[in-house]
């Protein structure tokens, strides 16, 4: 459990004790996000949330099977074939099928079984690599994304479009399917495998195992590129707001504010102090830095809930850190 406090979800009222609340995905980093928020809160209703385990959703037979188990009212589909930027350049074919066999299996399920609102997940790297900053949520289509995770980033596009239609065809344009675009998530539960993890996780991976060794820190790239990050039990909150409250069709952008940006650099830093890790930080410039920003502005939000507080980023980073030095053993990595 969080030893951050935060204030009860505007909405929560909604739910009552018969309401069940499926999250795909629900084992993963944003799922156990969402997990700590509503233990913390004691949220009403029944979450289930479900892994891998639960049926391979690719799989449209083993959907429909976990659908009928659970028989939801909400569903938060946090799914994925995800991965790192080295991940997602090497595996296109893989995150292009399995993302977009996903996907449709989900929503086909959602509308079949008559479930009141499904909110999606989808990510700032989706957005065009060549547009202007801050990113709103009007210009998610409004060109190519970045060649490096083209595969997921138009896999994660056609699902906000299939939410769009599902709702056109079957709903009169109610916004029974939405979406939120989150930055790039982080916190505890997170895989923190070197290669195929995050950024951030890997930076975690990498600084525990120098100490340990008294190795370099070695950060791949320049350090330069810009980020935001988003901790998990913060977007869990954002989520379960937008399952409750939003209205819209539009994917909404759940960030932290664009004056909280940080460099790569600036990350590996503020988790070399939290290990308080006295070493240098080398940076292997030879590796891609990938795309060098992709501010994301949260207005929308902020407007719509102008009350959220969100976590300081270093109070997030510690509770992070700490966790994974307790459970290094049984980690993802």
């Amino acid at each position: 459990m969080t030893n951050i406090t935060y204030d009860t979800i505007p909405g929560s009222e909604k739910l009552d004790d018969n309401d069940v609340i499926l999250v795909t995905g629900g084992t993963g980093l944003f799922g156990k996000g969402i997990e700590e928020v509503v233990q913390t809160l004691k949220l009403k209703g029944k979450f289930y949330f479900a892994g891998s385990k639960d049926g391979n959703l690719k799989n449209l037979d083993e959907c429909e099977k976990l659908f009928e188990k659970v028989k939801p009212t909400y569903v938060l589909h946090l799914a994925a074939f995800v991965g790192g930027l080295f991940r997602n350049m090497k595996y296109k074919v893989d995150f292009w099928l399995d993302n977009v066999n996903m996907n449709n299996n989900v929503l086909r399920c959602c509308h079949k079984h008559n479930v009141k609102k499904t909110v999606s997940c989808l990510s700032t790297c989706i957005f065009p690599d060549k547009v202007s900053y801050p990113i709103h949520e009007d210009v998610l289509h409004n060109g190519p994304p970045h060649f490096s995770n083209d595969a997921y980033a138009y896999a994660k596009r056609m699902l906000d479009m299939t939410s769009r239609w599902f709702n056109q065809q079957y709903y009169e344009g109610e916004a029974r399917f939405t979406s939120v675009i989150p930055t790039n998530l982080y916190g505890k539960y997170d895989n923190f495998n070197i290669q195929d993890g995050h950024v951030l996780p890997g930076l975690m991976h990498k600084i525990y195992l120098a100490q340990k060794n008294g190795t370099d820190y070695v950060v791949y790239g320049t350090g330069k590129p810009l980020r935001q990050f988003c901790y998990n039990v913060d977007a869990a909150r954002m989520i379960l707001w937008t399952l409750l409250n939003y209205t819209e069709e539009e994917p909404l952008i759940i960030s932290v504010p664009e004056e909280d940006e940080v460099s790569i650099a600036d990350v590996a830093k503020t988790i070399a102090e939290e290990f308080k890790f006295e070493k240098e930080i080398k940076f292997d410039t030879e590796k891609a830095d990938g795309q060098y920003k992709k501010t994301a502005s949260n207005d929308k939000f902020k407007k719509l809930y102008p009350d959220f507080k969100f976590t300081p980023f270093k109070d997030a980073i510690a509770e992070t850190v700490q966790w994974f030095q307790a459970n290094y053993e049984t980690v993802r990595k």
